[in-house]
């Protein structure tokens, strides 16, 4: 059995994250998704979610192309969980380019590409920006 595994924060699931995970299940039999818990986005990325990680949990646990659903808890535990899951290759989008090739080591690293116009970060500046229209307009 050729296991995937891949990590993210999955806010505001959309129709990308759908694309990635659906390339990523391509390569193997079975995908594992690390979910960024709440802690580890505001630590160690600086970043708050709108969607708390036991919802994320649950959207991701739900998709048809995921298998096992994990917590992420720090950059450093890849290489533990690519062994405790017996990992045969290690997926990322393409904006992570190089950033864990020393995974190679342990297993195949591919860098997939990104749904092109659509991210989290974009779906929450738009928000922003109605948000803002939106006062402005009251």
């Amino acid at each position: 059995m050729k296991t995937v595994i891949t990590y993210g924060t999955f806010d505001l699931f959309h129709v990308g994250h759908v694309n990635l995970l659906k390339r990523a299940r391509s390569l193997g039999d079975r995908l594992i998704v690390g979910v960024s818990t709440d802690e580890f986005n505001l630590n160690e990325k600086g970043k708050t979610t709108i969607v708390p990680y036991e919802h994320r949990v649950k959207v991701l646990a739900s998709c048809r192309y995921v298998d096992l659903v994990i917590p992420e808890h720090s950059w450093q535990q890849k290489i533990d969980d690519i062994r405790k899951y017996q990992v045969n290759t290690f997926v990322m989008g393409d904006d992570w380019q190089g950033k864990f090739d020393e995974l190679s080591a342990l297993c195949e690293v591919k860098y997939l590409p990104r749904t092109q116009n659509i991210s989290s970060t974009s779906i929450k500046q738009a928000m922003s920006v109605l948000l803002q229209l939106n006062r402005e307009l009251q």
